[in-house]
């Protein structure tokens, strides 16, 4: 009854936070409103959830700096984890899908966040594209979840090369984000909400700027999963 309860008030707290930032992005494109109501809403939706958020390694970030984050991910719980815990204004990409949710999923498309089609190589393409000029012109930080969608038993899944992709076009140091313990707040297929602890760990930056092949990539990209998996708590 409890998780129902908050599950509730979440959505209706979603609601509520959605009507203003629909119109955020058309009065302030500099984004910054849209971030600092973002912080707002993530914090909101863990007070209600009762949960506790635990940050490590805030030190690597200068937040004078643009980077691309590549965490893992198996629950709802890691956007509001990663947008409350980020010391820099950071975009995400998310399921074009999204788009058609009334209010939640319009505010998510006017803003400055990055939907791509998945099935459209093409869109996909235009996708990056945009996270580029974000990145380059608006000094927006993206959050890539590398696996592609949420893992089902909280292991981290093989990682697909869309991040590292771009990372290395825009030539931006990436952050290996582990996220531990959303999983046990709500699991992916479950409505019901647990309390308990986040805790989100953020290691050192690794530069992309030496990255010139297809080989170099997919590197990388094993190198970033291996230090995920390695600070990710049990």
């Amino acid at each position: 009854m409890i998780s129902l309860i908050r599950v509730f008030l979440i959505g209706l707290f979603t609601a509520l936070i959605s009507i203003p930032s629909l119109f955020i992005p058309f009065l302030d494109r500099t984004f910054k409103s849209y971030f600092f109501v973002s912080r707002i809403f993530s914090g909101g939706v863990l007070l209600l959830s009762g949960v506790k958020l635990k940050v490590k390694g805030l030190e690597h970030i200068d937040v004078d700096k643009t980077y691309v984050f590549v965490a893992n991910h198996s629950s709802m719980f890691d956007i509001p984890a990663l947008q409350k815990s980020l010391p820099v204004n950071t975009s995400m990409v998310y399921k074009e899908e999204l788009n058609k949710v009334p209010l939640f999923g319009w505010q998510l498309k006017f803003g400055p966040y990055i939907y791509i089609d998945r099935k459209n190589p093409e869109k996909a393409m235009k996708s990056i594209e945009r996270a580029k000029k974000l990145m380059s012109k608006k000094k927006i930080s993206v959050v890539l979840f590398a696996e592609g969608t949420r893992s089902k038993d909280d292991t981290v899944q093989p990682f697909k090369r869309g991040a590292f992709y771009l990372a290395t076009r825009v030539n931006h140091p990436i952050v290996p984000v582990s996220i531990s313990g959303t999983n046990k707040i709500m699991s992916k297929g479950k409505l019901k909400i647990n309390p308990g602890t986040i805790t989100v760990t953020y290691d050192k930056p690794i530069d992309t700027t030496n990255i010139k092949s297809k080989v170099d990539e997919l590197a990388l990209m094993e190198k970033v999963r291996e230090i995920v998996i390695q600070n990710k708590e049990v």
